[in-house]
């Protein structure tokens, strides 16, 4: 069970979006800029709407976001067009910083928008969000500019399936089968999250540059893992969010998500000086009336912190 600290930390560093109104975040971001970061693969049927939302709610009708900025880790579709019809700023993930090389996955795309973004506050979003409303960017942000001591904000929301009611116990079934066993074992500090592979979340630029960026899907826990060690669990905090619709993934997309969260723990739990973890693993699909088997090697890296690749913080 989460510890008294945990606890504690649960019902002070929790809130609700609708604690926060636009105006009075606009105000009190004061000088400071803030950037979107979307990382997006072949998400054509929901970028463009994600975008002009903020444009026209949070940039032209109040002036709290400085800029969007779409990172397209190697669509097949049309994500970059809209993106930047809609009025996002629009990076292939190889362009930026292509004397690092590129990778494929969420996390380099992550790790990549910190290279390109401007803002002293940024907040990643999804790029799969169907009716995406404005509060999704004010709930992330009102605890960071209302509070100077907080640096990390993670959402957490109801997930609804295609059809049904929606589910709020907790995460998702990679994070309720996977990721909150290996938090309690391993990580018990950071139990009180509802959502900890939640997608969302706002963040202080530079905790984030200071901090290495695990690859693919075991980039969120890493970043907290590190979040936490560096600047201790009262910086973090949480936002509900309400209603979050989405594309769900299949069975065998949720076996790779697992391999790479395992493997972030054990880079950032006691690494013992590796920088990637290979597992391999077996793939059942039916092939017609057969069914097939396949083997698959999941590899996970670590991105340094790209305050060292800047040369600056």
């Amino acid at each position: 069970m989460p510890d008294l600290d945990v606890q504690q930390w649960f019902a002070t560093r929790t809130h609700r979006a609708e604690q926060f109104d636009a105006v009075a975040l606009a105000v009190a971001k004061g000088e400071r800029r803030i950037s979107v970061l979307i990382p997006a693969k072949d998400e054509a049927a929901t970028v463009g709407a994600i975008v002009t939302t903020l444009r026209t709610q949070l940039m032209d009708r109040v002036p709290l976001l400085d800029e969007i900025v779409v990172v397209d880790s190697h669509s097949d579709d049309d994500t970059s067009d809209i993106a930047r019809a809609a009025g996002a700023k629009v990076f292939h993930v190889d362009e930026i910083l292509p004397e690092a090389g590129s990778r494929t996955g969420k996390g380099e795309a992550m790790w990549k928008g910190l290279a390109v973004m401007s803002g002293d506050i940024g907040l990643y979003l999804d790029a799969d969000v169907q009716d995406f409303t404005a509060d999704f960017v004010t709930g992330l942000l009102g605890p960071i500019l209302m509070d100077d001591d907080v640096v990390f904000v993670k959402a957490f929301y109801d997930r609804p399936w295609s059809s049904g009611p929606a589910h709020s116990a907790g995460g998702g079934r990679v994070t309720e089968l996977v990721a909150r066993p290996l938090i309690l074992d391993r990580a018990p500090q950071l139990s009180g999250f509802v959502q900890p592979l939640a997608g969302e979340c706002a963040f202080r630029v530079d905790a984030l540059r200071a901090i290495p960026f695990v690859s693919d899907y075991g980039v969120d826990i890493g970043l907290m893992i590190d979040v936490e060690r560096n600047h201790g669990l009262a910086a973090m905090a949480q936002v509900d969010l309400g209603l979050r619709r989405h594309r769900h993934q299949d069975l065998v997309a949720l076996s790779a998500m697992t391999q790479h969260v395992r493997a972030a723990f054990d880079l950032r739990i006691a690494p013992d000086g590796r920088d990637g973890v290979e597992r391999d693993s077996v793939v059942f699909r039916r092939d017609g009336s057969a069914m097939a088997m396949t083997r698959r090697t999941t590899t996970t890296v670590e991105r340094p912190p790209m305050r060292d690749v800047l040369g600056r913080p």
